[in-house]
């Protein structure tokens, strides 16, 4: 399985900050990054984004703090053993967010609400 895919977007009012935050906490919510799992070094996604290593640093801290990951001089950051679970307003929060990106690419795809739907029906398993 490749790497997942971190983006910034520029036009967000989100601090870029956040919304890398936010990402990672969600890839180690869903289970896309395991515990463990090495995160790359801030110089590396600082320079890959095209943000400031402070702004990728401070990224990691925050996710720190919130127990998601833990940082260890000379052993790089990785994926917290015991993440904590995520609340269901988190959650929802999350699904929002992810949402909210879907219904922007689908417009810009010319998508009208039914057939943007449709499409996440497609995409839904049927024995869930």
């Amino acid at each position: 399985m490749s790497a997942p895919t971190l983006r910034v977007d520029t036009q967000d009012p989100t601090p870029p900050y956040e919304q890398l935050r936010r990402q990672l906490a969600d890839l180690i919510h869903t289970g896309a990054l395991q515990p463990g799992d090495r995160l790359p070094p801030l110089r590396q996604l600082a320079g890959d984004l095209g943000l400031a290593v402070g702004t990728v640093a401070r990224t990691y801290r925050e996710l720190e703090t919130a127990g998601l990951v833990r940082s260890r001089r000379g052993g790089g950051t990785r994926v917290a053993d015991q993440a904590p679970a995520s609340s269901a307003d988190e959650r929802r929060q999350a699904l929002d967010r992810h949402a909210a990106a879907y219904l922007r690419q689908a417009r810009l795809l010319g998508a009208d609400q039914e057939t943007a739907l449709d499409a996440v029906r497609r995409a839904w398993p049927a024995d869930e």
